[in-house]
């Protein structure tokens, strides 16, 4: 076991920090509070690869592994995760049509998408189909040389935004077995969109509801044949998972740091809080649980790109660490501030508002236990 970066790994690692330091920290408050997506640094981000980070090379992508894809992700949600959170939702998606599609589809678009000229989102999630997604309602009838959609996706990301919508639809029987994707592009007849929703969090980014009302695809926008949609989107979520995992300690990272900062230059009691020893004992647990996570979360990301046999238990397990950690790291990095915690002049609250859709997102960690206790299960 090497535990230590290659040094290409630090030197990605160090381009996505400085991208970063320069392109979002300054910035994040503002879009926070303005609710603006900043699609001109999610370009540059593009340029940079970060747009198809482990997407094949042969038609744009940078051809990296997942533990490469985290290192990234860690590092831009020290600026703000909401912004990294849906740059990760956008490398799933591309992912998913450059591994299942057909190399017309591929060649099509990939390399828009790659270079983040053109934003993906994920359409999974319905009103009546959230943890049970086997159970969604949108169909697609095939007529001719066309599917026609009708339905409605809710909370997606990129939602009246983004430029490719990768949707799971019902082609056939209930249950899994019985859907199948599709690569639904902005401004087809019957898409539409609900109005941007009021979040606790996450507003760097848009989120609606994605609608389709006898919208009419080619049949050449279906991705990897009738019926294999919910695998296509299960394998998708494992590498999802590992990425809002390194959001949510990429995000308590930069909470852990601003907490000690704080704790250094606040004067009680005639000397610096940091010479109480309560207070090391907390930032001295909330770094080793950070730490923890994180060699779980590249175990996991090493895993699920040699496609181990337990991959996905793997990136359930990482997944759910990582993101109730982050949440906990950064709630207790706010009760350290104390009262100045509270306040937007400093970003703990932020990133605690950010942080905290992700026990939710990508499966909520209620099913990360499903997932992970089944396998454990299984004959």
């Amino acid at each position: 076991m090497n535990f230590e970066l290659t040094e290409d790994q630090r030197a990605i690692q160090d381009m996505a920090a400085a991208f970063t330091r320069d392109r979002i920290t300054p910035f994040a408050a503002e879009w926070d509070e303005t609710k603006v997506w900043p699609a001109d640094v999610a370009k540059a981000a593009g340029e940079l690869g970060f747009g198809s980070i482990y997407v094949d090379d042969e038609h744009g992508g940078c051809g990296l592994t997942r533990l490469e894809s985290v290192l990234v992700f860690e590092q831009l949600s020290q600026g703000c995760p909401s912004t990294a959170a849906m740059i990760s939702i956008h490398n799933m998606a591309t992912w998913m049509i450059d591994t299942f599609g057909s190399d017309a589809q591929r060649a099509r678009f990939v390399p828009s998408l790659a270079s983040l000229e053109k934003m993906a989102s994920y359409c999974l999630t319905e009103p009546g189909a959230g943890s049970d997604a086997a159970a969604l309602k949108t169909k697609a009838v095939k007529d001719g040389d066309h599917y026609v959609l009708s339905g409605a996706k809710a909370f997606i990301s990129g939602g009246g935004a983004s430029d490719l919508y990768v949707v799971m639809a019902r082609t056939g029987e209930d249950g899994p077995k019985g859907i199948s994707c599709f690569v639904v592009e902005s401004g087809t007849p019957g898409l539409s969109f609900g109005a941007q929703e009021k979040k606790l969090g996450w507003h760097s980014q848009p989120t609606a509801a994605v609608m389709f009302d006898d919208c009419r695809i080619p049949a050449e926008n279906l991705i990897g044949g009738e019926g294999s949609g919910f695998r296509i989107a299960m394998q998708g979520l494992d590498g999802g998972r590992l990425n809002i995992g390194a959001c949510s300690l990429g995000g308590a990272t930069r909470a852990l740091n601003e907490a000690v900062a704080y704790v250094k230059e606040r004067r009680q009691f005639g000397r610096p809080i940091a010479d109480f020893q309560a207070l090391q004992f907390k930032l001295a647990d909330m770094a080793t649980e950070l730490e923890a996570a994180r060699l779980l979360l590249y175990a996991a990301a090493q895993k699920v790109s040699a496609k181990a046999p337990d991959a996905t238990m793997a990136a359930a397990m990482a997944k759910r660490l990582a993101t109730d950690t982050g949440f906990d790291v950064c709630n207790a990095a706010l009760q350290l501030h104390g009262g100045y915690g509270y306040l937007m002049d400093y970003p703990i609250e932020r990133l605690l508002r950010d942080l905290r859709v992700h026990q939710i997102l990508e499966g909520t960690n209620e099913i990360m236990r499903v997932v992970i206790s089944r396998t454990l299960l299984k004959d």
